[in-house]
């Protein structure tokens, strides 16, 4: 049997499959404006990149901001327990998932078995979330995927003290104003996400092994700044993207 799980998150939705409790197949697209539509187009997609039909798709299960969007899902679950179950599907020794989405970011705490112990997250403001990096992005005129190479090449990263992302634009133009090098500017700005993701992964007491899930864990200067931080090693596989769309698809297979 196959089953799906489909993650619409604010930037980029997300599609798997599983088959015979193995991973199937994955899709990315860009989320756009309308999640119902992006819904439909990554499911599409997904099924004829493997060359099979709907209807041989047993159960459907839709997470993220716009999974009530997905009205053909079977039913829909939290990022929580999806990204959660996504890692401990992938690497069943993981105890620790730190997810840095679009609009939120998120630490969450796993027991031995892959159950949900504790999280913390912060969805309140767009700090230490991938939208911060976008914001800083622009300002400094860098694109989004060049952050990480950027901040690999500073000498001495600046001081960010604003937890607002606003705030903290205005600071980034002010040291920008002040000519201060670009390299160090965006490293300064990995070292400041990285302390607000600290916060949460110190809440939830998070142990190793821990694995970054979440489209901003392709930035391996993100990874390095968390190492530092927390003072633990972070990994970060090659589907950390598709990562809450896994989750779901293993959560269809158990309905």
């Amino acid at each position: 049997m196959i089953y799906a799980g489909i993650d619409i998150g604010s930037n980029t939705a997300k599609a798997a499959l599983i088959k015979n409790n193995k991973l199937f197949g994955t899709h990315v697209i860009s989320t756009g404006y309308n999640p119902l539509k992006a819904g439909i187009k990554v499911f599409k997609e997904v099924l004829e990149k493997i060359d099979i039909l709907k209807r041989n798709v047993t159960a459907i299960v839709s997470t993220g901001y716009g999974r009530a969007t997905v009205d053909f899902a079977d039913k829909t679950m939290t990022e929580i327990i999806c990204h959660g179950t996504g890692a401990h599907f992938m690497n069943s020794k993981v105890r620790g998932v730190i997810d840095i989405g679009g609009q939120d970011s998120k630490a969450i705490l796993l027991d031995k078995n892959g159950n949900i112990e504790n999280f913390a997250m912060n969805d309140k403001c767009a700090a230490g979330t991938g939208r911060f990096l976008e914001v800083m992005a622009h300002a400094l005129e860098v694109n989004l995927d060049q952050l990480g190479d950027f901040a690999n090449k500073a000498d001495s990263p600046s001081k960010i003290s604003s937890i607002c992302t606003v705030f903290a634009e205005s600071e980034v133009i002010s040291m920008i104003a002040a000519q201060h090098k670009r390299e160090n500017i965006i490293a300064g700005i990995h070292e400041s996400a990285a302390a607000r993701i600290a916060i949460l992964a110190a809440k939830v007491k998070i142990k190793e092994p821990v694995i970054m899930t979440g489209g901003v864990a392709k930035n391996k200067a993100m990874i390095a700044a968390l190492k530092k931080r927390l003072g633990c090693e972070i990994t970060a596989g090659k589907l950390s993207q598709e990562n809450g769309a896994i989750g779901a698809a293993v959560l269809a297979s158990r309905l």
